[in-house]
């Protein structure tokens, strides 16, 4: 399955999160299911912070990209653009809060779950929540904002 981070232009498509052209990198994915967004990521054993459990940074980066990921795709359906190849919106992260609720175990797929919480001209809000095991145990809030074409050129 395709995710919004498919059609950012290559310019955009470095990070370490979600680029598709950054070989060391995560490659994350950001879809719809319904009304809310997914992205699936398995942690590596390199992930760790102690034995069996993902490193609390790290999760704080995959809400991160789920977050501009989630952004990208609200923007999309706002401006009514049907993706296709570098087409798509490309947002960045103007603030990032994470709570902690419970350990992530390692040994497992971890879904994030995202849903709009609010969206203007340049901001989106982004409600996340990352399972692990079908349990709830990190959520986080990511404003994020849309940057013109020529951003970091």
């Amino acid at each position: 399955m395709k995710g919004i981070q498919d059609y950012y232009h290559d310019h955009f498509a470095q990070c370490y999160g979600c680029g598709r052209l950054n070989e060391h990198g995560h490659h994350l994915k950001t879809y719809w299911d319904g009304e809310h967004t997914i992205t699936k990521f398995i942690p590596k054993e390199y992930h760790t912070a102690i034995p069996g459990f993902v490193y609390g940074g790290m999760l704080a980066s995959v809400i991160d990209c789920h977050g501009t990921g989630s952004a990208a795709l609200a923007f999309a359906k706002q401006q009514n653009i049907e993706l296709c190849e570098h087409n798509a919106p490309r947002c960045v992260t103007a603030s990032l809060q994470v709570k902690y609720l419970k350990p992530t175990p390692i040994d497992g797929e971890i879904e994030i779950k995202g849903t709009i919480a609010k969206i203007n001209e340049r901001k989106a809000t982004i409600v996340a929540e990352l399972y692990a095991g079908g349990n709830l145990c990190v959520t986080g809030e990511i404003v994020a904002v849309l940057v013109p074409d020529n951003f970091g050129e």
